[in-house]
């Protein structure tokens, strides 16, 4: 897999900007929690009151909070706040805020007061003088007559060591949980509307969590849509990349690979890969965030109780390692499957008449089931491995809220935790879950993106047995379409022995050279040799006097017109497979192609002419319309070196004749050589080369040969009467 990245290069910016959003996207998931807590701590439990440090005072209760803050705090309290009375210009708008200032006066804090510096002396001022209040209620009788008039800080202290032993423990939040109820009632006294100011903050806290969902929603867009761009654009890259090294193989190439197995790794595998970029992008860097940024958040509401997400994760991960340790081996035998399930269906396809003619349907409905039955198990083995995992997880999930709810209840019983912050921890924890969940998706795509990538990239990797030369020669304009063979064998990478044997002649301009032997004998393989289909195993094939190994590809076959053994149309009309050998031609060479290749009847007789449509594969025009066209389009072309692969069986004995004679008198100055099977095809040829098991076993005119070679002979009175041959 890790070969492809190079392919993310180009995408880089699109992946840092995704990464971007993705943060912003998990920032503010993260902070949902955050404010569900506030709501249940601030906004439920106190009230909406945030801080133990009051908007407003009375002045009969500041005295008593001044009598329990330090000394050295003591000035700090009083700058942060100012004295309203009757006397104040400001009365008229205070008195309606606080209606108690119509009665004593009042202390209201300042606009850029210190609230976190007095927030823990405020906190603990409060507790104290609650306590005190609370004393009140409950002595009647004993040593000490508690009253408003002679009660002192440091009596209290005296009495009550127990309770500034308690209050000294306390951390800041647990002092500030506690005194904000006594904050909650002096608003009370001093005549303000509670519920509202509870009211007022849960909407806004609401308001704010609405405000960060959207901004969350407008990061997923962007996310899958960069995403998206990223995947599609890898996908594209890979697909060019692939068809264009398929393009550069040889036979040798296309043999080692099928065809359908191609197709498949051009298509399926790409599609693996592009959907696990996508996923990437869109789940695991965001899981990766949401892990690292829950945990941090999990740690913030509770250092004690991080232990239980560790239990989680550790238990999430072992579950993940055993079923894909059960489900990677399947994950690499599936594409295997979908090339064979691939095979059969093209060849069921493509051999439909074959099959009917034979009637072997139901052999062929056999093997087809064969290899999807076989598809189909495997695939139901890993989904049904994929099927025990999630809920597992669940289960892991749900038990871990359950511990957590254990753990947090005593901790909320020893006032050591709220009620808001073990919901949030909740929720950390289910993210961080979820994250690891989400990542586990991924490790259902990798093993079998990998295998696809690895198939790919054989496919990238693969050097093509004929290249280039890096010094390539050109070809000089003193010979023009002479072709020699000089002792020439040749022998398939697989074969124990060469296919062709000390293969020597010369075809010259103006003539036809023909070749003619028993199936098997190597005509094919022979001709294959020029274009460079295949290199020679030994000798060598020259073209105007050079090898064609020391020339490029390009130049070597913009010199030859090759009509295949087997005739291919594209999808298209006639003018475009016309157009394929050369994109300018005129429509009068158009014309002049068909006339002489014997196709103008059968294409004057559609209504549409050269523009009437050709299906793939030229399906919809029968096998002699087919070679005619495509020994029409090779014309177009007008090059040195025509090469007819056994290009005129399909043709009746007639029409073969009129093409033949209508090659000779318009090609005159190009080589022509010509695979046949027919002995009428090639009487007239200036040479005849006759092959025998990869051996030139006869060479010369019709003439000479029947005089001088046997298999000639057998070949020639096979076909025709000795009346016909003289």
């Amino acid at each position: 897999m890790h070969k492809l990245t190079k392919y993310l290069k180009p995408f880089t910016g699109l992946i840092l900007l995704a990464i971007v959003f993705l943060f912003g996207q998990a920032m503010a998931d993260l902070a949902l929690p955050d404010y569900m807590s506030k709501i249940v701590n601030i906004g439920i439990q106190n009230g909406g009151i945030e801080n133990a440090v009051p908007e407003a005072v009375r002045a009969s209760q500041m005295e008593k909070i001044l009598m329990f803050v330090g000394e050295k705090d003591r000035p700090k309290v009083v700058e942060n706040y100012k004295l309203i009375d009757k006397s104040n210009t400001d009365y008229p708008t205070y008195v309606k805020k606080y209606p108690v200032l119509d009665k004593e006066p009042v202390y209201v804090l300042k606009e850029n007061a210190e609230i976190e510096k007095l927030n823990l002396v405020m906190g603990k001022a409060f507790v104290a003088v609650s306590e005190v209040e609370k004393i009140k209620e409950e002595v009647k009788y004993g040593e000490l007559e508690i009253n408003e008039q002679n009660i002192t800080k440091e009596q209290f202290t005296e009495k009550n060591k127990g309770m500034n032993d308690l209050i000294a423990i306390m951390d800041e939040d647990t002092v500030v949980q506690y005194a904000i109820n006594s904050v909650k009632m002096e608003y009370k006294a001093l005549g303000m509307n509670v519920d509202q100011i509870q009211n007022r903050y849960i909407v806004n806290i609401g308001v704010s969590m609405l405000l960060v969902s959207l901004l969350s929603a407008i990061c997923v867009v962007f996310v899958g849509y960069l995403s998206s761009r990223t995947g599609a654009g890898l996908a594209r890259n890979l697909r060019r990349d692939v068809f264009t090294k398929v393009e550069s193989f040889s036979n040798t190439e296309l043999d080692k690979f099928s065809t359908s197995s191609l197709i498949t790794r051009t298509t399926n595998d790409i599609n693996h890969v592009q959907m696990l970029v996508m996923m990437m992008i869109r789940m695991v860097f965001y899981s990766l965030i949401m892990a690292i940024g829950g945990i941090i958040k999990a740690i913030g509401k509770s250092q004690s109780m991080t232990w239980v997400i560790a239990v989680g994760v550790i238990a999430i991960l072992g579950l993940i390692l055993a079923v894909f340790s059960i489900a990677l081996p399947k994950f690499k035998l599936i594409q295997k499957l979908v090339d064979k399930l691939n095979l059969v269906t093209r060849e069921n396809l493509s051999g439909m008449m074959v099959i009917r003619a034979f009637n072997t349907q139901k052999f062929e409905e056999d093997r087809f089931d064969k290899a999807n039955q076989d598809l189909t198990k495997t695939n139901l083995f890993v989904n049904r491995v994929m099927v025990v995992m999630f809920p597992s997880m669940m289960l892991i999930m749900n038990g871990i809220t359950l511990l957590i709810i254990w753990v947090g209840a005593n901790q909320i019983a020893n006032s050591s935790m709220r009620v808001g912050d073990m919901m949030a921890f909740i929720q950390y924890a289910m993210q961080i879950m979820f994250s690891f969940l989400m990542m586990s998706f991924m490790f259902i795509m990798v093993p079998r993106a990998s295998v696809a990538a690895q198939r790919i990239v054989e496919v990238l990797e693969t050097e093509p047995e004929i290249r280039d030369p890096k010094d390539a020669k050109k070809f000089n304009n003193r010979e023009k379409g002479v072709v020699e063979f000089r002792n020439v064998s040749f022998k398939y990478n697989s074969a124990e022995e060469n296919m062709l044997k000390d293969i020597s002649f010369k075809a010259m301009p103006g003539q036809t050279t023909a070749f003619i032997g028993s199936t098997g004998s190597g005509k094919t393989t022979l001709v294959n040799l020029i274009p460079r289909f295949y290199d020679v195993t030994e000798g060598q094939v020259l073209v105007n006097g050079i090898d064609v190994r020391e020339v490029t590809q390009h130049d070597l076959r913009d010199k030859i017109g090759y009509v295949p053994q087997k005739s291919s149309l594209f999808s298209g009309t006639i003018e475009s497979n016309m157009k394929y050998a050369n994109e300018n031609a005129s429509q009068e060479d158009i014309k002049l192609a068909i006339e002489i290749a014997q196709a103008k009847e059968f294409v004057d007789e559609k209504p549409e002419g050269i523009k009437s449509d050709i299906s793939q594969g030229g399906s919809n025009v029968s096998g002699g319309q087919k070679q005619r066209l495509s020994i029409a389009r090779a014309l177009m072309k007008k090059p040195e070196i025509y090469i007819f692969d056994d290009s005129f069986s399909a043709l009746d004995f007639k029409t073969d004749s009129a093409l033949r004679r209508a090659l000779k008198h318009k090609i005159k100055s190009a080589t022509i050589l010509i695979v046949a099977q027919r002995i009428s095809t090639i009487m007239d040829a200036e040479q005849i080369i006759v092959l025998d098991e990869g051996r030139i076993v006869g060479k010369g005119t019709h003439k000479e040969l029947m005089k001088n070679c046997t298999a000639y002979q057998e070949i020639a009175l096979s076909q025709l009467s000795k009346e016909e041959l003289a």
